[in-house]
């Protein structure tokens, strides 16, 4: 995981509709910028939607909410869709944020190790420098804390 007070890592990544984001273009406001493992699966469904739900009083207190996985443009459009999310997705299909981040891990499952996204979410203040790290969020209750985070 990065080091709280050091400068987040700019990104160029495609949204759930095919246009480009960086990170640096939303200096001057709060970035709450989450890692999660994969569309529509139950955990990451149900950060999704808390996120959604919340997402008027993430923009009242001047945050912007982006996901990021390595799920491609298709599969975030049909997950955005299907769940009517109002913020953004981004795809990393190359790993490149992931690994950036720090979030693309050995991960143990079932006995099985294999490599995955570690459920992370950081809090990026106006200037670009992470304020806040969670390793290992709970999906469920993620968003309420990230919320409270900026007071």
């Amino acid at each position: 995981m990065l080091e709280v007070g050091t400068p987040a890592p700019d990104f160029t990544l495609p949204d759930q509709n095919g246009q480009l984001h960086t990170l640096s273009g939303y200096r001057g406001q709060k970035v709450v910028l989450y890692f999660y493992p994969r569309d529509n699966t139950s955990g990451c469904t149900k950060q999704a939607c808390a996120f959604g739900e919340l997402y008027p009083q993430f923009q009242e207190k001047g945050a912007v909410v982006l996901g990021v996985s390595k799920d491609s443009v298709a599969s975030h459009k049909k997950f955005e869709e299907k769940y009517g999310l109002p913020f953004t997705l981004l795809s990393d299909t190359q790993l490149e944020v992931l690994q950036a981040y720090d979030v693309w891990k050995e991960k143990k499952t079932v006995g099985k190790v294999s490599m995955g996204v570690i459920r992370t979410t950081y809090l990026i203040d106006e200037e670009g420098v992470i304020v806040r790290a969670f390793g290992k969020v709970k999906a469920a209750d993620n968003p309420a804390q990230m919320l409270a985070e900026l007071g």
